[in-house]
């Protein structure tokens, strides 16, 4: 597994923007409509940019992350705790955590039954778990079929829909509190995998777009012409109709689980 997660992965992830501040305060803003302070733990934490945005607002933080390398910036970063291996490894009493975190790593995970059975047991009775996976119903995905961005392999291993997605924490002691679709504005990402492959389809190999700092002009332009198509207009009118690309889920552990 840990092949699949280099150095240059890292550096993809921050140039797409995930660990923005806006995307952090998107998150924060949701957050705080149900848990204000307590503890709180971020499944798959990376290099700490979530736990630190959440820095001195009343919550004890703890994270889980793979690479040694992004627990210990994590750490650095926000102050949290952070165990440095699977989730599935990691070891806290039950009902440890006001709030579970899990944001675009849950289609990761090899086993997600058992790792949303440790979420219900590690929630205290009223705890929440906020989570966010692609949204295999999106309409971008049912457009662009194998060149969706949101499948990524060989990195993506589950690919949820709404449904799935809340059948999975219901049957594991978690009640749905809301489940909605968003906008990801990665429609660009898609498009280049298939500009690549149109490229490849001729004999020219280029170096990956995402690893590079600056998009080339073909591409700069290509990207221009779909922000002002219909097709832009579609996926920003997706989340209307539950087809947007990301699933935010918040889930509350059930009363039947508490003491």
């Amino acid at each position: 597994m840990h092949r699949h997660y280099t150095d240059a992965y890292d550096r993809l992830i921050s140039a797409t923007g995930e660990n923005s501040p806006g995307r952090w305060r998107d998150r924060n803003a949701v957050l705080t409509l149900h848990k204000q302070s307590g503890a709180l733990l971020d499944l798959g934490c990376s290099s700490g940019a979530f736990l630190q945005s959440l820095g001195g607002k009343h919550w004890d933080l703890f994270g889980i992350e793979m690479s040694a390398e992004s627990a210990k910036q994590a750490q650095e970063k926000s102050g949290a705790s952070v165990f440095v291996g699977d989730i599935l490894r990691a070891q806290f009493p039950p009902a440890s955590f006001d709030v579970i975190t899990c944001f675009d790593v849950f289609e990761h995970l090899y086993e997600p039954r058992r790792v949303m059975a440790k979420v219900a047991a590690w929630l205290k009775p009223d705890g929440i778990f906020y989570v966010l996976v692609p949204n295999v119903d999106a309409a971008e995905a049912r457009i662009f079929g194998s060149y969706w961005h949101g499948l990524e392999l060989p990195r993506h291993l589950f690919h949820y829909s709404q449904e799935s997605l809340k059948f999975l924490a219901e049957s594991s002691g978690l009640c749905q509190v809301s489940l909605e679709t968003r906008r990801n504005p990665a429609v660009g990402t898609s498009l280049r995998y298939v500009w690549d492959d149109a490229f490849r389809f001729v004999g020219i190999h280029r170096t990956p777009t995402a690893y590079r700092g600056e998009a080339s002009l073909p591409w700069r332009a290509a990207r221009k012409i779909v922000r002002l198509t219909a097709l832009r207009a579609l996926l920003m009118m997706a989340p209307i109709v539950g087809g947007g690309e990301s699933i935010h889920a918040i889930f509350q552990k059930k009363k039947v689980f508490s003491e």
